[in-house]
């Protein structure tokens, strides 16, 4: 049997499309899947995680973080959560204290946002 040129080139752009098709079909099912379309898939799916998470959730996680943070002295931070926006209160004794309890807030996961509403007050 004779196979013409046309046919096998034709042959050919098939299997490379099936291949190709088979691999982001594969990719789509273990994660690991890249270009434009992948990146929006990811930024939505986590936009949407971090909107699902409970305020109340992420008001403890900051609070905790808060307390635990070397050299913050936290118990003058009132902290408010909406919608992963958290909005922190209140005073703190040194200034440097201020942008560090911004800064811990804001890794804390879940937070959208942070406005940094705190005050300086001298400690008696």
């Amino acid at each position: 049997m004779k196979v013409s040129g046309v046919s096998v080139k034709i042959c050919a752009i098939l299997v490379v499309v099936s291949m190709s098709c088979g691999s982001i079909h594969a990719g789509a099912q273990t994660g690991e899947n890249t270009g434009a379309g992948a990146a929006a898939h990811r930024a939505a799916y986590s936009t949407s995680r971090l909107q699902n998470r409970p305020d109340s959730a992420v008001t403890r996680d900051v609070r905790n973080a808060l307390g635990r943070t070397p050299n913050l002295d936290a118990s003058g931070i009132r902290v408010r959560a909406r919608l992963g926006v958290v909005t922190l209160t209140g005073w703190v004794p040194e200034p440097r204290q201020i942008a560090l309890a911004g800064n811990t807030a804001r890794s804390v996961r879940g937070v959208r946002s942070v406005t940094n509403q705190l005050t300086l007050r001298n400690s008696r």
